[in-house]
């Protein structure tokens, strides 16, 4: 009698479960609405520090989407590995009025390896899961816990992280043992963290936002960390794959990093000492010496990705890179740096954020999590050079645009200090083309064009000498001339410190001019036209950020027809902006010639979000003068 009340209890209750709707749709505050596609209900994130060895992560999400733009909130990816175990999955999916509509577990979750097409060694694992669902709105609701093996790395809070999706509330609970310290930052957080007990007298540092508006997808925007609400959290004591640490700085985490992680893994065998002897003796400057090092290093080894337990951040012993001929960019960095230490050549072994997207580490605040490359630091007595060791190509002393002008970590036996790379600016990234070309009166057009690359433009073209049909291919597909017939294309990068890419052409494209009622027309600007103006926005809420500058001049020289004159308005543009310049101008010559002149100068840097109007009239004017047509009439 008792089981059966019982069992009569518990299906009112499930029941009555069943009977309630959770997240109704109109219940999302208005506010909220403008410039959603998603909005996130309620998300609860939950650190929590058992002991040294032992984190635990708990999340629980609730997410309304609106529409077709909001399926990216729907991809959910759990990683796992050995040090990292997942306990459960599970979720349920409701309507627009809060009722439930389907329900899913761990079962429903894809498996898969992490690697990346690249990666040799990767011990990471993914388990994805999609929910399909035709019908808008609808709200998914999903919680999944893991227990990592390591107190390291903490995962950061970034509540509204998404364009497009709107918070209706996010809290954060770091929870920890009350002798366990942390330190953390705070960017672009209203409030501060609030600190209490918890029931076994553990620390609880609680963040929490609420009813955060949907960030629009503006153009030219700045790092969202400047911008979105992020808390960072480290430990000052930690366990990592069965490695202690503790750090406060930057310099004590790379004398940790430099200690535990390098301090033993540069020696080489006795050959390979003798070999790098050979190749450097009778060389007197040390930085000819590195450089010798460094191309022999490119010819011997190749680039893969090592992503296992420790190896995420050891690199390979040098003996074992040098007997194998490959490794990841820690592997090859600390193998360059070994070769250079057996003709005493010293060099410091350097973590940075890489990225085309510049991004410094925080100078105020150390922590491994904000690293993704090592490059090598050659500190000559003013002179100190950079080296990328993960290509083949790339010309010693140079970085392009990956790892440049950037705060980044230099680890030594002294301790760690921030070190900033090179800068490529707007002066320096220049790409300059000129052109001698002859226009027949059928319109076909023929000549030699010459243009060479610098700085971060370097890398605009192959680092490879020499004419392939690929690279003919890639000419003919990147160059918007109709019926363009290359007879002849060369490459030669000229591979110093301060590297030049030069591309020579010869070339042919009929029909390049139109012919009509005895006039001939056709487009000034041969192979540099700007199309992608940016789409105004209004009521801009972010400033104006242009991650790279660059300058570009290109002069066409038209030797035109005899018998014809110009017919067109002539060309006279200039402007001038405190984020560009532009000029560009067509005129005929005394050799019945039509020169065409253009320059136009892109400066890096952050402006106020008023600029913006300003920056679009600015590249709507570029690309108005770049479709400017020449119109030949005969006399």
């Amino acid at each position: 009698m008792i089981r059966i009340f019982l069992l009569a209890c518990l299906n009112l209750a499930w029941l009555g479960a069943a009977a309630q709707n959770f997240y109704p749709v109109a219940d999302i505050p208005k506010n909220l609405l403008p410039y959603a596609s998603a909005v996130v209900r309620n998300m609860e994130t939950v650190t929590e520090v058992k002991d040294v060895n032992t984190t635990v992560n708990h999340y629980k999400v609730a997410v309304t989407i609106l529409n077709k733009n909001g399926e990216d909130n729907t991809d959910m990816v759990v990683w796992h590995d050995k040090g990292r175990r997942i306990k459960y999955i599970k979720g349920i999916i409701y309507d627009e009025y809060g009722k439930q509509v389907d329900k899913f577990s761990e079962k429903n979750f894809l498996d898969f390896s992490a690697a990346d097409g690249f990666s040799m060694f990767v011990d990471t694992r993914l388990k994805h899961y999609k929910p399909s669902v035709m019908t808008y709105p609808y709200t998914l609701e999903y919680e999944y816990e893991v227990q990592s093996r390591q107190t390291l790395n903490f995962e950061d809070w970034n509540p509204n992280g998404s364009t497009g999706t709107a918070v209706q509330h996010s809290v954060y609970k770091f929870i920890c043992p009350a002798d366990f310290a942390i330190r953390y930052k705070e960017m672009n957080y209203a409030g501060k963290a609030d600190i209490s007990a918890g029931p076994a007298g553990q620390k609880v540092y609680t963040w929490e936002a609420k009813n955060l508006t949907a960030q629009r997808n503006e153009p030219y925007s700045p790092r969202p960390d400047t911008y979105e609400t992020v808390v960072k959290i480290v430990p000052e004591k930690f366990m990592y794959e069965g490695y202690s640490g503790s750090f406060t700085n930057w310099n004590d985490l790379g004398k940790w990093i430099y200690d535990k992680l390098l301090t033993g893994r540069t020696t080489l065998p006795p050959a390979t000492i003798a070999d790098m002897h050979s190749l450097t003796d009778t060389i007197k400057e040390a930085k000819l010496k590195a450089k010798a090092i460094y191309e022999y290093m490119q010819r011997k080894s190749r680039y893969v990705s090592i992503q296992v337990g420790i190896g995420g951040y050891q690199p390979f012993s040098a003996a074992d890179v040098d007997r194998l001929s490959y490794g990841d960019c820690k592997g090859l960095v600390n193998y360059t740096q070994a070769l250079l230490k057996a003709v005493n050549i010293d060099s410091y072994y350097c973590v940075v954020n890489a990225g085309s997207m510049k991004k410094s580490l925080l100078p105020d605040f150390a922590s491994m999590t904000q690293a993704n490359h090592i490059i090598l630091c050659l500190p000559l007595k003013g002179d100190t050079t950079w080296m990328e060791c993960t290509s083949k190509d790339i010309p010693f002393g140079y970085l392009g645009d990956f790892t440049d002008d950037r705060w980044v970590l230099a680890c030594t036996g002294d301790g760690g200090k921030l070190m900033h790379t090179p800068k490529y600016g707007t002066a320096d990234s220049k790409q300059i083309r000129k052109a001698m070309l002859t226009l027949k009166d059928d319109g076909e057009l023929s000549g030699s064009m010459a243009t060479t690359f610098e700085g971060w433009q370097y890398e605009n073209r192959p680092n490879v000498p020499g004419e392939t049909s690929d690279e003919i291919k890639k000419a003919q597909e990147r160059y918007a001339i109709n019926n363009l017939e290359i007879g002849k294309l060369l490459l030669k990068p000229v591979k110093t410190q301060q590297p030049v890419n030069h591309e020579e052409m010869q070339f042919t494209a009929r029909d390049y001019a139109a012919s009509s009622s005895g006039r001939l027309f056709f487009m000034a600007n041969l192979a540099n036209r700007y199309t992608s103006v940016p789409r105004e926005v209004r009521n801009r809420t972010t400033d104006v950020y242009i991650n790279r500058g660059y300058t570009d001049v290109d002069e066409i020289v038209y030797q035109i027809p005899s018998g014809y004159k110009l017919d067109s308005a002539p060309l006279l543009v200039s402007l001038h902006k405190p984020f560009g310049n532009f000029t560009a101008t067509a005129t005929l010559n005394d050799k019945n010639q039509v020169v065409y002149k253009r320059t136009l100068e892109i400066k890096d840097g952050t402006y106020a979000k008023s600029a913006y109007e300003d920056l679009v009239n600015f590249y709507q004017r570029v690309a108005d003068a770049d479709s400017y047509k020449i119109a030949l009439i005969k006399n």
